[in-house]
């Protein structure tokens, strides 16, 4: 008699997923830390040949990289950064893939159910997948290989707090033009602030980015060295990222750049003309109503 099939599950069942449901109930089983609490590097050599054996990881940063190397049987990573239980539901965690990750399928485990999120072999798939600090239970699972010599999966995963307006506006509607309220806070928030012409843009058609080269009149913020000088002409310069949905394209005039690094890249936040960015500040200004202090010559600029 074939058994039914349980409702709402993302994967046909198997006995590794029943193995996994034995796991989630067994607290005494084996647990694997990363060295460093924040990245994890492991080979699925480790295990007989003829084992499916299920890992349990656990890390405690906001941020860093998972690397499989061999991948055999499956992962259970757990996501434990030290945050307080009752602020969870203000957390978003995001995963990106290597681009060369092979060797196994990336599921989201929500409420007991699975849902893909990256399948082996999709090689164009290397787009930023976000969900909920809630459901941040992520379970690898390595796909049947003739030669595992050359597969290593990899990604990498971020927290980010839902409370960062201009984060949230990046991941889940960049195309969207910034509210006022959302440029201020873009303003003060944002791990690069300048002022700046867009000089050209390169669509990138695999990644489904686009890269903007971004001429520097003004730099106000950069945690990170995103905007360097040109020895040749002596200005300022620097590629920001965003979607190539967005359909951004050369223009004249000054705008004010916003963003944050996400995976070692500076992705595009808010950007609006600079002198509606001036119109925005002031109005606050006047009413007392400014999150923040860009400089007192930003009206005069």
């Amino acid at each position: 008699m074939r058994r039914a099939p349980v409702p709402g599950l993302l994967l046909p069942p198997s006995p590794l997923l029943l193995l996994l449901g034995l796991l989630v109930l067994d607290r005494g089983c084996t647990a694997q830390y990363s060295s460093d609490l924040c990245n994890w590097r492991g080979s699925g050599l480790t295990h007989e040949s003829h084992k499916k054996d299920v890992e349990q990881v656990y890390l405690r940063c906001s941020e860093g990289t998972i690397e499989w190397m061999y991948p055999t049987g499956a992962l259970i990573i757990h996501l434990r950064p030290n945050i307080f239980p009752s602020s969870s539901k203000h957390w978003t965690v995001c995963i990106k893939p290597h681009k060369d990750s092979a060797g196994a399928n990336i599921y989201l485990e929500k409420t007991g159910e699975l849902k893909l999120l990256y399948r082996d072999g999709d090689h164009s798939s290397t787009k930023v997948h976000c969900f909920s600090y809630e459901h941040s239970g992520l379970f690898v699972e390595a796909t049947p290989q003739q030669d595992i010599s050359r597969k290593i999966t990899g990604f990498q995963y971020k927290l980010i707090n839902k409370g960062t307006a201009s984060d949230m506006h990046m991941i889940y509607a960049p195309c969207r033009p910034c509210s006022d309220t959302e440029v201020l806070l873009a303003v003060c928030t944002s791990d690069f602030v300048v002022r700046g012409t867009i000089q050209n843009v390169i669509n990138e058609e695999e990644e489904q980015d686009s890269v903007i080269d971004v001429s520097v009149n003004r730099i106000y913020r950069q945690k990170m060295k995103i905007f360097k000088p040109v020895e040749e002409t002596g200005t300022w310069e620097g590629q920001i990222k965003t979607l190539l949905q967005c359909g951004v394209k050369p223009g004249e005039g000054d705008f004010l750049f916003t963003g944050h690094m996400h995976f070692g890249e500076a992705r595009l936040g808010c950007a609006p003309r600079f002198k509606d960015f001036q119109r925005m500040y002031k109005e606050a200004k006047d009413k007392g109503l400014n999150p923040c202090e860009i400089g007192p010559d930003i009206l005069h600029q």
